[in-house]
């Protein structure tokens, strides 16, 4: 009876639990059936959290059956990336070191996950440190691209995508600092929303609240899950108000106009050097949405090119004083020798250049402001490239240097700090492809609404691959 609970996305689920048509302990073990039978393959979930689950389900018929009122995700079965805190379990950023890092309480999203019913089933694999495209370390080992074990499934939330895109629960949590969420959800054929700055509490115990300013500005939460409907309900979980976080913002629901019709800007130039299947992507999207009534046309955007350059000085220069140390201490060759590249194209910065790239960053948000008056949303590539090897970021310095560049219109975003949805657009030689919706602040809902318009042309693109 439980063997095919696990297609069902997080609002079937929710409905169906509600209705009494599923126990959660019938959904959970469908769940953890699931991963046992898929997990092997893709080294996805990391954390093994079966047992904790299956009570965690009983409990939950039992307080249903005494008549609780049942949450928006109550029982409905998720995974959490291993660098977020949740309580009683490591939070080990996939570095052996931090494998005694046992968390003292919950991080704010999972507490709100928890609170709206949702049971957590495993941890999900990462880059040490979350620091790179790939889901690859010494401590786990690789995460496997669902749809070709010969690519990655993307990073840093590699593991999170992996195990949603193969049903191994119908929500996964990940984190975006330049492009986390987006690019794991492109190379997995998911759907995901990056908040905007603010939206989402951003908060972890186990290491307080001391975070360099890059980090403040660009990093974000959020959830995957194989259809935007549930990223919508997991995104309105998630972005609950915790007083952990004193950058947290309220939410604006600003939807699609009614009249006029809404304008999308698509831009006149995406990069140098763009594989064919993301241009057909973006003309692809282009297509639907010009089918559905909204207006899209051509526009010339400020240089992302600068926007990579200044985010690359904030946040290098940034790790370079915070964080070096600690990875040269406890991070592989892997990494440290990722960083030290890195790090070599960003120069030590003054404190007067630091000083003026945060300036600069406001001038650009500020272009960015004018045109999103007459163009609320942006429709960009998610990245340049389909997705890469495991390993490709550390084949040589000039690979790395590509991939990064690829990465541009991800890196954009975060940059901005400016809300962006992903959106599969269909498959082109046996991988997903995909497009980002990027929006004004606060416009988070905006962005959804308009991946459901893209989503309802392509359908879930995760039901293909169960038919593989």
């Amino acid at each position: 009876m439980t063997e095919e609970i696990w297609r069902l996305g997080a609002c079937e689920t929710a409905l169906a639990i509600r209705e009494r048509k599923y126990s959660c302990l019938e959904v959970v073990q469908s769940a953890v059936d699931r991963l046992s039978t898929v997990n092997p393959d893709l080294n996805a979930v990391t954390v093994d959290l079966t047992k904790e689950a299956l009570d965690a389900a009983k409990e939950a018929d039992l307080a249903l059956s005494n008549g609780i009122k049942a949450g928006p995700l109550y029982g409905v079965p998720i995974t959490l990336k291993e660098n977020i805190d949740l309580e009683g379990k490591a939070t080990t950023l996939g570095v052996s070191h931090f494998l005694n890092n046992v968390a003292p309480g919950d991080a704010p999203v999972v507490r709100s996950l928890k609170e709206a019913g949702a049971i957590i089933i495993g941890q999900t694999n990462m880059p040490e440190f979350g620091l790179r495209w790939v889901t690859d370390n010494p401590l786990r080992g690789s995460t496997n691209n669902p749809w070709d074990l010969e690519r990655t499934p993307g990073g840093s939330s590699g593991g999170a995508a992996a195990a949603v895109a193969m049903g191994i629960g119908s929500i996964a949590h990940g984190n975006d600092l330049g492009g986390s969420l987006r690019y794991p959800s492109y190379c997995c054929g998911l759907a995901t929303i990056k908040p905007g700055f603010g939206r989402v509490p951003n908060f972890n115990p186990s290491f307080g609240a001391t975070r360099p300013i890059s980090f403040q500005l660009m990093a974000v939460q959020g959830p995957i899950a194989r259809s935007v409907a549930d990223v919508c309900l997991a995104f309105d979980v998630m972005s609950r108000r915790n007083i952990l976080d004193p950058l947290w913002s309220p939410p604006l629901k600003i939807s699609i106009p009614e009249n006029p019709t809404l304008r999308i800007a698509k831009p006149d130039q995406l990069g140098d050097e763009v594989d064919i299947s993301v241009k057909q992507a973006i003309d692809t999207a282009a297509g639907f949405l010009s089918d559905a009534g909204f207006q899209v046309d051509t526009v010339k955007l400020p240089s992302v090119e600068e926007m990579l350059e200044l985010w690359g000085t904030l946040l290098f220069t940034d790790i370079r004083v915070m964080q070096k140390e600690m990875i040269e201490d406890h991070g592989s060759e892997d990494i440290v020798s990722v960083i030290n590249f890195r790090l070599s194209k960003y120069p030590d910065a003054t404190l007067e250049d630091y000083v003026k790239a945060l300036a600069r960053r406001i001038e650009v948000l500020q272009q960015w402001s004018i045109i999103m008056e007459d163009y609320p949303l942006i429709l960009a590539p998610v990245s340049l490239e389909p997705p890469i090897g495991p390993k490709e970021d550390k084949e040589s310095n000039e690979r790395y240097q590509q991939i990064l560049e690829a990465q541009r219109w991800l890196i954009a975003a975060n940059f901005l700090g400016l809300p962006a949805a992903s959106v599969p657009i269909g498959i082109s030689n046996g991988l997903p492809t995909g497009v980002q919706l990027i929006g004004r602040r606060y416009h988070e809902t905006m962005c959804l609404d308009v991946a459901q318009v893209i989503e309802d042309r392509v359908g879930i693109l995760s039901h293909k691959l169960w038919e593989v």
